[in-house]
């Protein structure tokens, strides 16, 4: 069976019912379904058919733990640039970044984490890079996975190369956890499009 086969659910339901999924199960994700999430990533469209891109899927059990120890410690160092540090700093109110955080103590129990790599440098490798991270998140939506888009930080940047042998001139982009969610997928909440969308000028906006 063709992986795209194999994407059960339609275009337009997993757009609209694909959410940033933080609350993620341990249970592994099946071989077969990682790969064809993989695939999905790699038929993105990117410039020239350069394909600067290298996925690596973090699956070993250790290597995810000090994976997470890295990715806590980044999430912080992030916080700290913004003047946050520690839990008391955070408005208890902002349920975002709570959620977040309490996501950076339990990244490493996830089944799988996805790095997403640049093997250029600049902006033309980023804007191929970004379409096959939502192909990536609409692939695992039509397989029941979750995940979300997540960053480091240049303090912990050479850390996670060391510990997975990425070589020297590589760019870890983004990482992308994936597992089976504790709740649900969408609806979503969105702003209208009257809001947020204009037509031949700045002021006129789709009513």
């Amino acid at each position: 069976m063709e992986p795209s086969d194999r994407f059960a659910i339609t275009l337009g339901e997993a757009i609209y019912s694909l959410r940033a999924i933080r609350r993620i199960k341990p249970d592994p994700i099946p071989d077969d379904d990682l790969l064809d999430v993989l695939d999905a990533a790699r038929q993105a469209p990117n410039g020239g058919n350069s394909q600067p891109w290298h996925f690596l899927a973090i699956k070993d059990e250790q290597l995810r733990r000090q994976f997470g120890e890295l990715y806590r410690e980044a999430w912080w160092a992030k916080r700290a640039d913004q003047g946050i540090h520690g839990p008391d700093d955070i408005d208890p109110t902002n349920r975002t970044t709570l959620s977040a955080m309490k996501f950076a103590d339990e990244i490493g129990s996830v089944p799988a984490i996805v790095l997403v790599c640049a093997t250029e440098q600049g902006a033309g490798a980023m804007g191929s890079v970004i379409p096959a991270v939502q192909n990536m998140l609409l692939a695992a939506r039509a397989l029941g996975v979750g995940g979300t888009i997540t960053t480091l930080h240049p303090s912990v940047d050479d850390r996670v190369k060391e510990l997975l042998d990425i070589p020297e001139g590589i760019q870890i982009v983004y990482a992308i956890p994936l597992g089976y969610p504790k709740g649900n997928f969408g609806p979503v909440t969105r702003k209208p499009l009257s809001e947020i969308c204009s037509i031949d000028n700045w002021d006129n906006k789709i009513s």
